[in-house]
């Protein structure tokens, strides 16, 4: 990383620290580019000025010539930009890249960079730092290029984009998530040697994940008479990330199509309201979608697709509330899986504590589980360590999806903790303390493909995840007591403004002659009915003022008999109203008797609260709680150990004092 540092000391004074990542991000990417081209330049050269105006496809002939899909037909590199027009020639050189390797630059808008840099005189000095270093791919392999533009954007790529630290994937969660994602078809490559699958990620980012996936097929050459091969497509947001992600691609090729650009299989835009890959499926799905990042730019268009093609599109459950749009990459997600008819998809996504258990029953977050479970979607979920990112502490989750179970885990979701799996770092990266080794991560994996119970990996029927959320009312027991706070509440309800004074002096006066008694609940209406029959000063006995005397005087009692309406019904208290999560293996009728009727028998369930999908009683919900599965309990200490340790520590502070005094 030495010639970081170099190139922001160079900075130092003439550009702000803010300003560093604008420069040395894209010029790290030219260089990269450049030592890639340089053992075919010359050839792509004296090729291009004897082809031209020959009505040659010369985009094809210099591919081929070049050995990647891009190529580049200056006669500059950086180290021959010269200082007297260097900002010019730079100009001049980044122009006379292929189509697909200038939009890595545009995208940085890096011509107002340069023209800044040549303004304050340090242009020549950077591109003469940058030519002096060696980035080639047999330098500097893709892994150790992938940790120097992590590095970059962790250290300035807040200045370039404010959100590209925040979401950035660490090395080891891609690694690990890849691995769970790829290595269960192992078997399915060695059977076909050469086998073409498709790999996809619609928050590529750098294509850190796209990238990883790629190696991991790469690395069975030695396996395999032909190795299978993995073909990227990715979706990102932000324009610099996406031009690094470009930029990685340039240089990747794939034995079965080497000609072929795979840049192209990377968009820019959001994935949530413009999905440019929309017609794809693809055979694995990867992502890590911002934690807790609002979807509001994104709603109209997403409210409009569920609105209008409901499950035929990506978002038919109901949808997540704004705050957050991590559970819209799951629906995404497994949207673009290959069909099930032609062999299906697995996918992976790292996802923050929160998809697991927010929202209630009925609410959006809730039934996107109920359709990812209830559709048998949810292979595994895996909890990993705290502090593994950059920017947070939290805890996160993998989800591992599938539309192509095998047999033994229909029906069933695989929960693991993985929180002590991890290594303690030697010196800290932001929030990232900890790290995932390489085997802490085949050990996790291998829990992952056995399949077994123990004490960090259970097997759960998905319907135990599931519940009915019943409402629970209660009959509304009450009596009426004439008292000074019930006088106090009465002058301050509508009913009673909308009297006169005369009308309100008379009231007073006819319910003051009760003060002190109580009566049970039907009084007070025969009280009121009465008493204006009797005395026309009082006017009219309305129902709002009716109910105004009772909201005054009526105090609950839980003695009383139960208030019944007109209909001999019982009236509901509001104020009692609860909710019972019922589990959708218990009966409901069992749950009552063993849970609530014992402390409240006059409770009963309201059977027209029923769920939308079923019509049956009760909201159906699903929630995934691991504390609920892996919690164990640990018994507090012995009273006389606590106590023991509170005599030695106050014999240490009487040992200090008499020092002290002394």
């Amino acid at each position: 990383m030495d010639f970081i540092w170099k190139n922001a000391d160079d900075l130092w004074g003439d550009f702000k620290h803010v300003d560093f990542g604008k420069v040395i991000l894209p010029f790290t990417l030219l260089r990269r580019l450049e030592c890639v081209l340089e053992a075919t330049r010359d050839q792509v050269l004296s090729t291009h000025e004897s082809i031209s105006g020959q009505g040659l496809d010369e985009d094809v002939v210099l591919r081929q010539i070049s050995g990647y899909p891009f190529y580049n037909t200056s006669n500059y590199t950086l180290a021959t930009l010269g200082g007297s027009r260097t900002r010019q020639n730079l100009e001049d050189y980044v122009a006379r890249f292929s189509d697909n390797a200038r939009v890595i630059f545009e995208q940085f808008d890096f011509a107002a960079t340069v023209a800044r840099m040549d303004k304050q005189n340090v242009l020549f000095k950077i591109c003469q730092n940058f030519a002096g270093i060696d980035l080639h791919p047999d330098t500097v392999p893709e892994r150790e290029m992938s940790n120097v533009y992590e590095h970059l954007i962790r250290r300035f790529g807040a200045e370039v984009n404010e959100a590209a630290e925040d979401f950035m994937t660490p090395r080891d969660v891609v690694h690990l998530a890849i691995e769970l994602l790829l290595d269960p078809d192992d078997d399915l490559f060695v059977n076909n040697p050469g086998l073409i699958r498709t790999l996809y990620d619609p928050t590529c980012g750098t294509g850190g994940f796209l990238s990883d996936g790629m190696e991991h097929v790469q690395n069975l050459r030695d396996r395999y008479s032909v190795a299978p091969v993995i073909v990227p497509y990715g979706q990102e947001l932000e324009p610099e990330t996406h031009a690094v992600c470009l930029a990685g691609m340039l240089l990747k090729t794939l034995e079965s199509d080497p000609g072929r650009d795979l840049s192209r299989n990377i968009k820019l835009g959001s994935t949530l309201s413009n999905d440019q890959l929309g017609d794809e499926r693809f055979h694995y799905c990867i992502s890590n979608p911002p934690f807790g990042k609002k979807w509001e730019k994104d709603q109209a268009a997403v409210v409009r697709e569920h609105g209008e093609k409901k499950f035929e599109g990506r978002f038919g459950p109901k949808l997540p509330r704004v705050s957050d749009g991590s559970m819209l990459f799951l629906l995404h997600l497994i949207s673009k899986l290959e069909t099930p008819e032609r062999g299906g998809g697995r996918a992976a996504i790292v996802l923050s504590g929160s998809p697991l258990f927010n929202g209630n029953a009925g609410q959006g977050e809730s039934e996107i589980r109920r359709h990812l479970l209830e559709n048998d979607l949810v292979e595994a979920i895996i909890a990993l360590p705290t502090e593994i990112f950059f920017r947070t502490g939290i805890g996160t989750y993998v989800w591992v999806l599938s539309n192509k179970k095998p047999a033994a885990r229909r029906g069933k979701v695989q929960l693991i903790d993985a929180t002590k799996s991890f290594t303690p770092m030697r010196k800290s990266e932001g929030n990232k303390r900890r790290m995932i080794s390489p085997d802490q991560t085949r050990q996790i994996v291998e829990a992952y493909s056995a399949f077994e119970p123990t004490k960090t990996s259970l097997v759960i029927d998905q319907e135990d995840f599931g519940y009915r959320r019943v409402r629970v009312l209660r009959p509304l027991r009450m009596k009426i007591v004439v008292s000074d706070e019930g006088m106090s509440k009465i002058v301050d309800d509508k009913a009673w403004g909308k009297l006169t004074a005369e009308q309100q002096a008379a009231w007073l006066a006819a319910i003051g002659g009760h003060a002190g008694e109580e009566h049970e609940y039907d009084w007070m209406e025969a009280f009121v009915r009465s008493s204006a029959r009797k005395n026309p000063a009082l006017g009219k006995a309305s129902k709002p003022l009716i109910k105004a005397f009772v909201a005054a005087f009526g105090v609950r009692d839980p003695d009383a008999e139960p208030v019944v309406d007109d209909d001999g019904d019982d009236v509901v208290d509001d104020a009692l109203t609860d909710y019972e999560n019922v589990p959708l293996r218990t009966a409901i009728d069992d749950y009552m008797g063993a849970e609530v009727l014992p402390h409240a028998p006059d409770a009963f369930v309201d059977e027209g609260y029923c769920d939308g999908q079923d019509g049956e009683v009760g909201v159906v919900g699903y929630e995934i709680n691991f504390n609920r599965y892996f919690y164990q309990y640990q018994p507090p200490r012995d009273l006389r150990l606590i106590d023991a340790d509170l005599k030695a520590v106050e014999a240490e502070i009487a040992a200090v004092l008499l020092e002290v005094t002394e």
